[in-house]
């Protein structure tokens, strides 16, 4: 749990695949700008979540679905001074995917609603039904019966939701510039990276590769390649590596540099997340 009074968080995380779960409750924590690799889906339980996503800002009030799809930039915060409490599954792509097929016609992979925020108390009703059993350690067929039915509720729904607007139009060269710069970035995420070496990489200046990269992926590239770093200490960590250790590995100063973005990302310590491994019975 935090430290702060009168917020917690418990964290669950499949040692099998990309299946994880949080419940949580916060009064002043706040989700700094991040993205996931999964599609990840929170129940709201009591209170109100406030956070910018798409370009807008939403609410997520008691009974209420937020949905996020992989690497869509977030943040989050309580919406008043009562804070919320919430519950969060992130679902691997893959897992998805065939359900999907069986369910809607939409190609596996494409963003599943229109809008990050749902009302719909069936969903919410299988999603919080898939997270409690997760979190008890639900056995593999019921887990794997309740994750189908958490799915198939959410294709359905997004069946009959009307498709998100297209997005602002960005010319060939502006996602082509964009695109050499993530290159340098996943190449090397734990080195340090300046504006100049970015604008050496991909021959513009550095305020172009700056510009082309926001439009594009949502985030400066210093804030991307943070969430590189954070993405490779998550696997680190989940290998059972000490948080000192993957600190370093992963790019960060020492250990405090990454507790603290850790814990603004995903509302978890990194020795929190490193211990929450699933023991369900086989």
């Amino acid at each position: 749990m935090t430290g702060r009074s009168r917020e917690w968080a418990t964290y669950w995380r499949s040692a099998e695949m990309p299946l994880e779960a949080m419940y949580a409750s916060f009064l002043r924590h706040r989700y700094h700008r991040h993205t996931h690799e999964t599609y990840s889906f929170g129940v709201t339980e009591h209170g109100a979540q406030t956070f910018t996503c798409r370009g807008a800002g939403h609410t997520s009030a008691a009974g209420m679905v937020m949905a996020f799809n992989p690497d869509e930039v977030h943040d989050g915060h309580a919406a008043h001074e009562l804070g919320f409490t919430y519950r969060i599954v992130h679902i691997g792509d893959e897992l998805i995917t065939d359900v999907m097929a069986d369910v809607t016609r939409r190609p596996a992979g494409s963003p599943l609603f229109a809008a990050p925020v749902i009302d719909s108390p069936v969903l919410a009703a299988r999603l919080r039904g898939l997270h409690t059993a997760l979190s008890r350690g639900a056995g593999p067929l019921e887990r794997d019966e309740l994750l189908h039915a958490a799915v198939a509720a959410l294709a359905s729904l997004a069946a009959h939701t009307p498709a998100r607007p297209p997005a602002v139009p960005r010319t060939p060269a502006v996602a082509r510039l964009a695109a050499k710069a993530r290159e340098l970035l996943h190449d090397c995420y734990a080195d340090p990276i300046s504006a100049d070496d970015l604008a050496t990489w991909t021959g513009s200046s550095r305020y172009a590769v700056y510009r082309a990269f926001r439009t594009t992926y949502g985030l400066a590239p210093s804030e991307y390649q943070r969430q590189l770093r954070l993405r490779a200490a998550r696997r680190l960590l989940a290998l059972g590596h000490p948080a000192a250790r993957v600190a370093g590995e992963a790019g960060f100063t020492d250990q405090a540099h990454l507790t603290r973005w850790f814990t603004r990302s995903y509302g978890v310590t990194p020795t929190q997340y490193r211990l929450a491994t699933a023991s369900s019975p086989e």
